[in-house]
């Protein structure tokens, strides 16, 4: 697990924040569509307003934020997939292997949500907030006088919205695509494959998956940018005062950051499995006793 929760350190941390730039427009653009009318825009006027240093605000935050997120979510997935397995059995896994992927991600990232949060509070201010805070070191205090423990956390539930049905995209639907471009796409099995050749899968599968996964989260990521700009808000209010077309604001960019985001994490993670030599499962076969059931009742029919 705690190579596993490594791996996802470097995945999360990394990818996240290379990506903070184009993350610093997409919350803009979620909280003043007005004055952000778009990704080109977004730049060019922020650029113009605060030059080229605007575009690292939020680094640090990110960097810490996603680290821990990243230590929870891939390393408490691969403890829980194995512990509700052992509770299915062999059978019951493989017929509902897409449930089983469901469940041990959607509880891993309950907790790496918990990690998350503070940072995620202190990014969305220091990005959206011109002048507020240049850094977390200014940033965390300040946050901490104005509204106490509650503006750390306050934007957790949304925030469970967004990262729960995301994680739950990201670990199903890239498991299921492995399994399919096994299956019907790369010409060899996985076994005949090379690293290299299998990580290109890893990456394929990845971005597939990443773009599911930021068109099912996107609403709830606009309320939690929107929650953390504004004091004393509450996630209801905030979705009624965005409206149904406020709620898919940023949407094209986030895609665009958050499959080359889901991408890279996924090769950054198999590529720490490789490195260290740790178990990467086939995609998963038929166990015997289920196929001989099958065929006993099909014979019977």
């Amino acid at each position: 697990m705690l190579l596993c929760g490594f791996g996802g350190i470097l995945s999360c941390g990394t990818t996240h924040t290379a990506l903070v730039p184009l993350d610093l427009i997409k919350c803009r653009i979620q909280v003043d569509p007005g004055k952000y009318k778009g990704i080109f825009n977004g730049f060019k006027v922020t650029l113009k307003e605060e030059g080229f240093r605007a575009l690292g605000k939020g680094w640090a935050p990110t960097c810490y934020g996603y680290s821990m997120q990243g230590l929870g979510k891939f390393g408490l997935y691969e403890v829980f997939k194995i512990q509700y397995g052992n509770l299915m059995g062999e059978e019951y896994c493989y017929r509902y292997r897409t449930t089983l992927y469901l469940l041990a991600s959607a509880s891993a990232e309950f907790f790496a949500d918990i990690l998350l949060c503070p940072m995620e509070a202190l990014k969305v201010r220091i990005q959206t907030q011109p002048g507020w805070a240049m850094t977390l070191r200014e940033g965390l205090p300040k946050l901490w006088a104005e509204e106490g423990i509650r503006g750390f956390y306050k934007g957790l539930p949304p925030l469970w919205m967004r990262q729960i049905p995301y994680t739950m995209m990201k670990f199903a639907c890239f498991e299921r695509t492995v399994e399919a471009l096994y299956k019907y796409v790369v010409p060899k099995a996985r076994s005949d494959c090379s690293k290299s050749e299998q990580l290109v899968v890893t990456f394929v599968a990845g971005y597939i998956a990443g773009v599911f996964c930021a068109i099912v989260s996107h609403p709830a990521d606009t309320v939690v940018s929107k929650l953390n700009q504004d004091k004393g808000s509450t996630a209801v209010e905030v979705a009624r005062k965005l409206g149904m077309a406020g709620l898919w604001k940023g949407l094209f960019p986030r895609i665009i950051m958050i499959g080359t985001l889901t991408a890279l994490q996924w090769f950054i993670y198999d590529s720490v499995k490789v490195y260290f030599k740790l178990p990467r499962p086939p995609p998963p076969e038929m166990p015997e006793s289920l196929r001989l059931k099958l065929e006993a009742k099909e014979a019977a029919n």
